[in-house]
């Protein structure tokens, strides 16, 4: 399947349905160890190689592209910080219902402008990352690193991040500040 393969090896059971398999030959294939059931309506291809971001493949296929990677996930697929969360985080519209543990969801609309496309699935830019993790639990130190990481490796700049304290909660934009104040010590 055509589609399998733009996915990581995941697809959904609309997807297979499109293109000629039926309920009963998807159950068959599964059955067979052909494909491989991963939720309720998502199956993956056993032989296709695993990678590290098959993950947001998954959760984007469960949402129906409708979820969007973001703050402390995102945050560590952009390289921003040693954070490494237990759950994938999402950022949903307030419309969806869908509910899974082993995500933390967390809604919001979001901008085109702030999201970018990885093929299979989309995160928050670097700039809406630093924005909702500073809006969130972390500690005023992850968030300093965080924003150290994104102003070396030019990700962000200085402007970009001081423009997004404008339309950020007052505790994000304080911890924005700061972190960026901290930053300037150490560029």
């Amino acid at each position: 399947m055509a589609h399998a393969f733009g996915q990581a090896g995941y697809f959904t059971s609309a997807q297979a349905l499109d293109v000629g398999y039926s309920y009963q030959a998807q159950k068959y294939h599964a059955d067979h160890g052909n494909w491989v059931r991963v939720d309720r309506g998502i199956y993956r291809i056993p032989d296709v190689p695993a990678a590290p971001d098959d993950a947001y493949v998954r959760w984007s296929l469960w949402s129906a592209g409708r979820a969007v990677i973001s703050h402390e996930t995102a945050l560590s697929v952009h390289g921003l910080s040693d954070l490494d969360p237990a759950r994938i985080h999402l950022t949903v519209e307030p419309s969806f219902h869908r509910r899974d543990d082993a995500v933390v969801l967390h809604v919001a609309d979001l901008a085109d402008v702030d999201i970018e496309s990885r093929g299979a699935w989309s995160m928050t830019t670097p700039v809406r990352t630093l924005v909702d993790v500073a809006a969130g639990e972390p500690a005023q130190e992850h968030i300093d690193r965080a924003v150290l990481d994104a102003l070396r490796t030019g990700k962000v700049s200085r402007r970009m991040l001081l423009r997004a304290t404008d339309a950020a909660t007052n505790r994000a934009a304080l911890r924005l500040e700061r972190a960026i104040a901290a930053s300037e010590a150490q560029l």
